[in-house]
């Protein structure tokens, strides 16, 4: 379900939790046990995880869920050191969840450039930059003593909030299982 204007992420999230619940007792009740479910409906993770709680007879493995998201980032970051468009770079592989350890995978990808498909290696020409920056964006710190206007930190806040709801909410969804 797409987030509507007015909405606020609890509210989505309570109606895709009901949405894959249903989707996941359909699958638990017709679905053959060697069914694959892709979801790729944010929050993926939790969706994914909400339908899998609900077709437990279903292997878990028979579960993944795919970020579209960072797909699309890493394809842009692989165009832009190859100088053409994202719809230029084709089969790039996100292994992972959308956190620290995700893995962007290249070896598959192609490039076009010049009207050819050409190794993603070969068209980036920087292994290192392949292996290196392109799968860390660096690591993060806490920058101390920045100065947070009270219109940002309102923002801030709420984005908290917001996650911290959405977090006690799927918990909550998931202990009356």
């Amino acid at each position: 379900m797409p987030r509507r204007e007015g909405m606020e992420r609890k509210d989505l999230l309570k109606a895709n939790m009901a949405i894959f619940e249903t989707q996941g007792t359909a699958l638990e009740k017709y679905a053959k046990k060697a069914v694959k479910v892709l979801v790729v409906g944010n929050p993926a993770n939790t969706n994914c995880l909400i339908a899998m709680k609900s077709a437990p007879s279903i292997p878990k493995e028979n579960f993944s869920c795919l970020t579209r998201l960072d797909h699309n980032r890493a394809r842009s970051q692989v165009a832009m050191r190859c100088n053409v468009p994202a719809t230029h770079v084709k089969n790039v592989i996100i292994w992972g969840d959308h956190l620290s350890k995700q893995y962007p995978d290249v070896h598959h990808c192609k490039v076009n450039v010049s009207g050819g498909e050409v190794a993603c290696f070969d068209a980036v020409k920087d292994e290192a930059w392949l292996k290196g920056d392109f799968i860390t964006n660096k690591s993060w710190k806490i920058v101390e003593g920045l100065p947070i206007d009270d219109f940002s930190k309102a923002k801030m806040e709420a984005t908290a909030t917001e996650l911290i709801d959405e977090r006690d909410t799927a918990m909550e969804f998931l202990a009356k299982k």
